[in-house]
């Protein structure tokens, strides 16, 4: 499956690009070359039939942010990260000679430069920062003027600035300056996103699954083991790696601690078959010793997974154990998972019995069914799939169960892009 990707950025940061998708199969780029930022919009309209857009510069995304959202585009940003910032103060330093120690510098977020402040142990006074709004262009002449005015009040002694325009303004100005640049490790981690954003888009009528996994508080973890909290990360990301061969996702590790999960069918179909008992959470909890949080998310599309599974990750935060959520494309929080949720079986089996009218067979293959799934939300081609049986016949035993007020309807899904939503069934307890 050919992957085409429109990869927007400066010349030499599309000449890395090309290097580093030497070695992948079916992955074509589009380079859109570009020496300013705000040229980027017209370098946008120039685009056809690709498959993902990728952004090797936040601050270049900003200038189309309100076009791909209007027309719902796929599109991918390198990251901007304390790594990123770490990296150009190393270059820095390695290249001047002489540790900076008073600089300026300007960030999308403040919590990525507030870590390497605490990592290198800069004073706080000695980095003044400026934050861009996420939501809008860069002000290039506001952002130059701020530089300017703390160097002629001899607040700083260099300048390190997202936008390539300014350094060259500061340098005309004879005020140091550099440009930061993405290293190839957020690169790469990019490419692999808009890869796999790309295959889920060309699958069409998949329901996408969208997993974040992080250790709780990991941040804060203090050990005088200087390797501890690498060597977790390390043992986290073998188990998972273990978790997407068998379940035909793709496993991407973000630079702030957590872990990507995207899948398709596979996935969603392991998830729905071990609401009760869920074996890759016990494998962390067993492992890690420490809280992990699991947020899945399900969507027709990757964005609304991703969403989804963002809420599903706040839903973790309330709990100091390891714990699991699932998030639905109607935002129906699933969960806990792999907690087992007690269901009166004897209560059940009269219901099943006297009001549904069914053989015994029958009723106590639903309570299996009904116990394997942790009496979560369930659709009739869940029973079918499960009594091995025709939709027909699996349709008629969801009905006498609604006639016998065993069970209610709970709500809808849409695992397809076409067609008509499924209804979804729990017990009427």
């Amino acid at each position: 499956m050919q992957v085409k990707i429109a990869v927007f950025g400066r010349k030499l940061t599309i000449e890395r690009v090309k290097q580093l998708i030497e070695d992948m199969e079916k992955v074509e780029i589009l380079p859109m070359i570009y020496s300013k930022t705000e040229e980027v919009p017209a370098l946008f309209d120039q685009v056809f039939q690709c498959d993902v857009y990728l952004f090797t510069e936040a601050i270049a995304y900003l200038h189309v942010k309100d076009k791909i959202e209007k027309k719902r585009l796929p599109a991918i940003q390198v990251d901007f990260d304390s790594y990123m910032i770490t990296a150009a103060l190393y270059r820095l330093n390695t290249d001047l000679n002489t540790p900076v120690r008073r600089f300026a510098i300007d960030v999308l977020e403040d919590r990525f430069i507030k870590g390497v402040i605490d990592e290198l142990h800069f004073e706080q006074d000695s980095i003044h920062t400026f934050i861009h709004n996420k939501f809008e262009a860069p002000e290039v002449d506001k952002l130059l003027a701020y530089y300017e005015r703390l160097w002629k009040e001899d607040k700083i002694d260099y300048v390190l600035t997202t936008i390539n325009e300014i350094k060259q303004q500061l340098t005309e100005k004879d005020i140091p300056a550099s440009t930061m640049h993405p290293p190839d490790i957020n690169i790469t981690k990019a490419i692999k996103k808009a890869i796999a954003l790309a295959q889920l888009r060309q699958s069409q009528n998949t329901q996408v699954v969208f997993g974040y996994v992080k250790i709780k508080d990991f941040d804060n973890i203090t050990d005088p083991d200087t390797n501890y909290r690498m060597d977790l990360l390390e043992k986290l990301k073998r188990i998972l790696t273990r978790f997407t061969a068998r379940t035909d996702t793709t496993l991407i590790q973000s630079n702030d601690h957590t872990f990507n999960i995207i899948g398709t069918d596979k996935v969603l179909y392991h998830l729905k078959n071990h609401y009760r008992e869920f074996p890759l959470l016990q494998e962390m909890k067993s492992t890690i010793k420490l809280p992990i949080y699991l947020g899945f998310g399900l969507g027709l599309n990757a964005k609304n997974a991703a969403e989804n599974a963002e809420i599903a990750l706040d839903s973790c935060k309330r709990s100091e154990h390891s714990i699991c959520y699932i998030v639905n494309e109607r935002q129906e929080t699933i969960g806990p998972i792999g907690i087992r949720k007690e269901i009166d079986t004897s209560s059940l089996y009269q219901a099943l019995i006297h009001q549904a009218k069914l053989n015994n067979e029958l009723s106590y293959n639903f309570i299996d069914f009904i116990t394997e799934r942790n009496n979560e939300p369930f659709s009739t081609n869940d029973v079918a799939t499960f009594y091995q049986v025709t939709k027909r016949s699996a349709e008629r035993t969801v009905n006498k169960l609604l006639t016998g007020n065993v069970i209610k309807v709970s709500g809808e899904e849409r695992p397809y892009s076409k067609g008509r939503p499924r209804k979804l069934f729990t017990l009427d307890q």
